[in-house]
């Protein structure tokens, strides 16, 4: 995926400092605090396009025996964990779209858990699944380098809690760094260690 193109000297500076900028505590609901932290300093369009070849990476090499792979009993599989980054990301740039244009309504929250069985995540190829992730993420980087710096500031309401958009778009990278640790520790480690004979 191509980044975005070098700021242009001018107005494109604020958006850019506007994206450096780190969510304040106040901005968003403290549950999200510990994706934030994940997150390295910089512009977050930026991150969130760098970040995802790392995600897709590693996966790109496993079959569909080991996109099957769950840690544990009752625990997501590859695929389901890779379909939940999609629906999440889906979910948390509509936060941002109707944030950005200033709707004050308090936006719906979602059952994770509820969603992947309805899903049907396991019901189709790794590969697809990666190229969906991928298109989601494009999308959301569109979506991102369009606003204005003043969206960049402006704070919704989701799930019954504060949101500003450079909240939204911090969470989105945390979220994904948080999912490809489980992923390399409970996932990829485990299927990579050898077997018993």
């Amino acid at each position: 995926m191509a980044g975005p193109a070098a700021p242009e000297q001018g107005a494109g500076e604020d958006v850019v400092s506007e994206r450096s900028e780190r969510p304040a505590a106040h901005e968003y609901d403290p549950f999200y605090a510990g994706y934030i932290a994940r997150v390295p300093e910089g512009d977050i369009v930026r991150i969130l396009d760098r970040q995802l070849e790392e995600t897709l990476r590693p996966l790109r090499g496993l079959d569909e025996r080991g996109a099957s792979f769950a840690y544990a009993a009752g625990k997501w599989t590859v695929r389901e964990v890779v379909g939940h980054l999609c629906d999440a990301e889906r979910v948390f740039a509509y936060r941002a779209l109707r944030i950005a244009r200033g709707d004050t309504i308090d936006l719906p929250g979602f059952d994770e858990n509820a969603w992947a069985p309805a899903a049907g995540h396991d019901d189709r190829p790794l590969a697809e699944r990666l190229d969906e992730l991928a298109a989601v993420r494009r999308a959301t980087m569109l979506l991102l380098e369009s606003l204005p710096d003043e969206a960049w500031r402006r704070v919704g309401s989701a799930n019954g809690s504060p949101a500003s958009v450079r909240a939204i778009a911090t969470v989105i990278a945390g979220h994904e760094l948080h999912h490809r640790a489980v992923l390399a520790e409970r996932y990829l480690a485990r299927l990579a260690a050898p077997r018993p004979g």
